[in-house]
């Protein structure tokens, strides 16, 4: 393969990337990491230095951290048991694969399923989905501002 297809891969890369930091559906970080490792790579990290990929590295997991923090402070605050966290953990990973409404809303529905599961309190399992998914959204909203 040559260089030239290399830099359109890692444009491409990094094109998507960039779409997925606003539609949860793609991993927006993930892509926009691995273009720049890619357009690194092609012509040993001479354009794209190894600070560079440091610095995207180091935004990269704190964009991460940040998004899943705020998840789980929204949960915590409201007093979510395990089971919401890992009902909302189920419900993001199942919203990947049914497009861009699944994965901004069955983060809640799993959250409250779980709670409900715990608690058996409707209003309560409520509650809980609703403070999961803010803090997702303001995860999301600190992952477009890094």
């Amino acid at each position: 393969m040559n260089d030239s297809l290399w830099w359109l891969l890692s444009g491409g890369l990094i094109l998507a990337g960039l779409a997925g930091i606003v539609l949860p559906a793609l991993p927006g970080t993930i892509l926009v990491l691995g273009g720049i490792v890619l357009a690194a790579w092609i012509d040993d990290f001479q354009r794209v230095g190894y600070f560079t990929v440091a610095v995207v590295t180091v935004l990269a997991v704190l964009s991460w951290v940040l998004e899943y923090a705020a998840a789980l402070m929204g949960a915590k605050r409201v007093g979510a048991s395990r089971q919401a966290i890992v009902g909302a953990a189920i419900g993001t990973v199942a919203g990947i694969f049914m497009g861009f409404i699944g994965v901004l809303f069955l983060p809640l529905v799993g959250a409250a399923v779980g709670e409900w599961l715990a608690r058996r309190d409707e209003l309560r399992a409520v509650r809980v989905g609703v403070a999961t998914w803010l803090g997702l959204m303001v995860g999301m909203v600190g992952k477009v501002v890094l």
